[in-house]
């Protein structure tokens, strides 16, 4: 039985109707198979790795208004109708009921019935949890971590007990020759079944965590490591075993590693595949920094259950991710990060604020893809983010950093075997620190900073990579500002950026640092031919291609209730969904190539509205100016208009949306396609409205919109190229 689950995002999406329809909003899913459809069901909901995707099972106690409520909400699908129609059944809804509200077939709600009387017998035993409870709720997919929260204990104490009791699941295969002839490329899920079918194997295996299903800020981008990881340790003689849960990647074919377990990457199912793979042929040990965080975050736990982890290990992990730990590297190393600090309570985080000035960047302390990150500028602000933004405790404290402003973000992949540093490559920010890094657009080899500034940052990741302890691939991002050099955060692992940096300069990263995790060093790799010998990010040649990023955002997919599109405006909070990456001799043709690949092709004439927030119009006069050389029509509202004409640019004057009064309003000319380009950098209050009016307009419209000076500035060099020389 195969279950497919997808997974959602509307967290990043806040404004966005979570009511699923024909417009498809998930971002990536996950899969599961099982011996019956409810244990593929369950097995699949937790590797979705969001919070409460698992079922719940406590019982809450219910009125009959209470229930009937459930029961109505159950009619509008969103995200959560799987979960309240589990819990109205729960509560003693009927299954005609349900049928009644949401036209689910009855067979599949009688399932979720099955789920919650196998869960009731495990409460009705929990005093004394007997084999055949045990065996038959792992049957039905329960994790240990579900029975922990049915009997009251935890999931440590029931997997001592299931083991104890000798109660392990088998792995059945799947014939990927449908019983033809001899499948040699065969894949495995596990069940609480009768026989195991993995053949044992003669060699110790490799066994590479994937990065489960895609989701913002962790994509198919750490697909792509793994999937080399796996190329290079097949090719070596090794037997590879992936462990991945997403039908949507490369990784998951079948042929792609010696065997593939189509597993939720949870610890409880990691730790069962180990025991597969020692008793089937042995093990040798785990790579768990190729596939984002998903892995690394089990890297601790499967080391303190005895698996061998290759290539950075845990404690080095942990020097880069623990904030007091890391700043002893960065002191011991002579480097320097934005001034911060943590906070427990709404005082805590004014007095860290007040201490290093605003504007902050403000963040909770479990952050992945950026999410829940943003810049306060006041103590207003910092008390409307801690109370709606977060939840600040003693266990999830807010981080609170000094916002560096007008720095250029740098993004740094690199190799480092305990002895050299090979720089895989250093890429510039597009847009100026303050966007997520997946968002931003950027460039490699860098177009503005200088050979000194490069040496700095090689100089940097060296101190960095050594201080931690890092064995492969390491990613840093650096923020440059008033000629100092500031380092924002580490990651110890395959970075979102690999596959571009590899692609860009011809140097497969992936492959290398899997080879460094066998123990070869740098000096090999380049003797060997894996790593170029004469060069290295920090000194490519000078003919190098141009090669540009460009992410892409999928604003068009999310509407609020009424209809009108989320705000896209760009944000320390991550919400690309993919990227592109456009390649050419120079900078400016390299950009437009990547806008168009990434669906926002740059005009070549027409109008071009431009509307900034006071601290921006000096920097965009230039720019418009240009425009208005090449033929465009500069629109723009009324505070920028004067500053345009005081500064020789012709402006026509457009009305405001919140001042229009039923005139023709700048949104108007936006939906009507009046407008082909549009640079609107956000300001306050009715401003900051209005802003979203227009760029909500403009996603509606597929018209491009920009939301910084510096991305407005590369699209003028790039459409000044278009005009001049043209591809294809």
């Amino acid at each position: 039985m195969v279950v497919k689950v997808p997974r959602f995002a509307f967290e990043k999406f806040p404004a966005a109707d979570p009511t699923l329809t024909t417009t498809m909003k998930s971002v990536g899913e996950a899969m599961a198979l099982g011996r019956n459809f409810t244990e593929a069901l369950q097995k699949a909901m937790r590797s979705l790795e969001q919070k409460g995707s698992s079922f719940s099972f406590t019982a809450v106690e219910r009125t009959e208004e209470e229930l009937a409520e459930l029961i109505e909400k159950t009619k509008v699908p969103t995200t959560e109708r799987i979960y309240q129609v589990q819990q109205a059944l729960l509560a003693g809804a009927t299954v005609e009921q349900l049928f009644e509200a949401t036209k689910i077939d009855p067979w599949f709600l009688d399932q979720l019935v099955l789920l919650n009387e196998v869960a009731q017998l495990v409460r009705e035993h929990r005093d004394h949890l007997d084999p055949e409870i045990l065996q038959l709720a792992k049957r039905h997919g329960f994790s240990d971590a579900q029975i922990a929260e049915i009997i009251g204990s935890s999931e440590d104490v029931v997997r001592g007990v299931r083991h104890a009791l000798g109660i392990r699941p088998v792995f059945k295969t799947v014939d990927t020759c449908a019983a033809e002839f001899e499948a040699f490329t065969p894949y495995h899920y596990s069940s609480y079944d009768a026989e195991d079918e993995v053949a044992d194997h003669e060699t110790p295996s490799i066994m590479i965590l994937g990065s489960g299903p895609n989701r913002i800020g962790q994509g198919i981008e750490f697909d792509y490591s793994c999937v080399h990881a796996s190329l290079v340790l097949r090719s070596l003689g090794y037997e590879t075993v992936m462990v991945n849960c997403n039908p949507e990647t490369v990784s998951t074919d079948y042929d792609v590693s010696t065997r593939l377990y189509f597993e939720p990457l949870t610890l409880e199912d990691v730790l069962e595949i180990v025991e597969s793979e020692r008793r089937t042929g042995g093990l040798l040990g785990v790579f768990v920094q190729l596939g984002g965080q998903t892995p690394l975050k089990l890297a601790k736990a499967l080391k303190d259950a005895g698996v061998p982890i290759l290539g950075t290990t845990p404690e080095a992990i942990d020097l880069a991710e623990d904030r007091g730990e890391f700043a002893r590297v960065l002191e011991e190393g002579g480097l320097i990060s934005p001034k911060n600090g943590t906070a427990y309570t709404f005082e805590g985080a004014k007095r860290v604020a007040d201490e290093i000035g605003y504007p902050v960047l403000v963040r909770p302390s479990y952050v992945l893809g950026g999410r829940g990150m943003e810049i306060v500028y006041d103590e207003a602000n910092l008390a409307r983010y801690l109370e709606n933004a977060t939840e600040v405790s003693p266990s999830q404290p807010a981080l609170i950093d000094k916002f560096l402003e007008d720095a250029i973000e740098i993004d740094v992949d690199a190799l480092f075997d305990g002895t050299e540093l090979y720089l895989g490559g250093v890429m510039e920010h597009i847009e100026e620190a303050g966007i997520h890094s997946g968002d931003s657009s950027c460039t490699l080899p860098p177009i503005t900073l200088g050979p000194d500034v490069i040496a700095k940052v090689k100089e940097a990741t060296e101190a960095i990579a050594r201080g931690t302890g890092v064995r492969g691939l390491i990613n840093i991002q650096f923020a440059y500002v008033s000629e100092n050099l500031f380092v924002i955060e580490a990651n110890p692992r395959a970075s979102r950026t690999v596959p571009f940096v590899s692609k860009a300069t011809g140097v497969q990263l992936a492959k290398a640092a899997v080879m460094i995790g066998l123990g070869k060093s740098i000096a090999e790799l380049k003797a060997e031919g894996h790593l170029p010998n004469s060069m290295d990010g920090a000194s490519l040649p000078q003919n190098t291609a141009i090669a540009v990023k460009a992410a892409v955002l999928p604003f068009s997919r999310f509407r609020t209730p009424e209809g009108v599109v989320v705000d896209s405006l760009l944000s320390p909070e991550m919400r690309s969904t993919g990227e592109v990456m456009g390649l050419d001799t120079h900078y400016d043709t390299a950009f437009a190539k990547a806008q168009a690949g990434a669906g926002s092709p740059l005009p070549t004439e027409g109008k071009v509205f431009v509307s900034v927030a006071n601290h921006d119009k000096r920097n965009v006069i230039i720019y418009a100016k240009m425009l208005e050389q090449l033929g465009f029509e500069i629109v723009s509202t009324g505070g920028t208009a004067d500053v345009l004409r005081r500064n020789g640019v012709n402006s026509t004057v457009a009305s405001k949306f919140a001042e229009a009064n039923g005139q023709h309003s700048i949104v108007d000319m936006v939906r009507n396609g009046e407008i082909d380009l549009i640079l609107n950098t956000p300001a306050g209050g009715a401003a900051r409205s209005d802003g979203y009016e227009i760029r909500a307009a403009a996603v509606s419209v597929g018209c491009p919109v920009m939301t910084t000076i510096s991305e407005f500035a590369a699209a003028v060099q790039a459409i000044t190229a278009l005009r001049e020389h043209s591809w294809g």
